[in-house]
């Protein structure tokens, strides 16, 4: 299980590294549910990204690869959705659980 998470880890840093794919879930977070041509057109409009679509496909299969971003068909649109979980599980591998008490300052 946790060489399981620490390439699950791998992916999921190595996606968020890139600052245009952060833009497009910044975008996602914003508007789920969109299709390509509608990322496409609001990173050009928006964020003056002048990118090809191709370009913005392969950062959406970076982060479904990563499992921040989910896919569905509906006839022939393809549509996006951002997954928070993965996002979730990082946070929660290195939380600690506060053992201070109430009226225990922490250092």
């Amino acid at each position: 299980m946790l060489a399981y998470c620490g390439v699950v880890a791998d992916d999921l840093f190595k996606a968020l590294a890139d600052p245009t794919r952060r833009t497009i879930l910044d975008e996602l977070a914003e508007k789920s549910g969109q299709t390509l041509f509608e990322i496409c057109s609001r990173l050009s409009m928006k964020h003056q990204l002048g990118i090809s679509r191709q370009a913005v496909s392969q950062h959406l299969a970076v982060l479904e690869a990563a499992g921040l971003v989910e896919t569905r068909r509906e006839g022939r649109y393809k549509f996006h959705d951002l997954n928070t979980a993965p996002l979730r599980q990082i946070a929660e591998r290195w939380l600690v659980p506060d053992t201070s008490g109430p009226g225990k300052s922490a250092p």
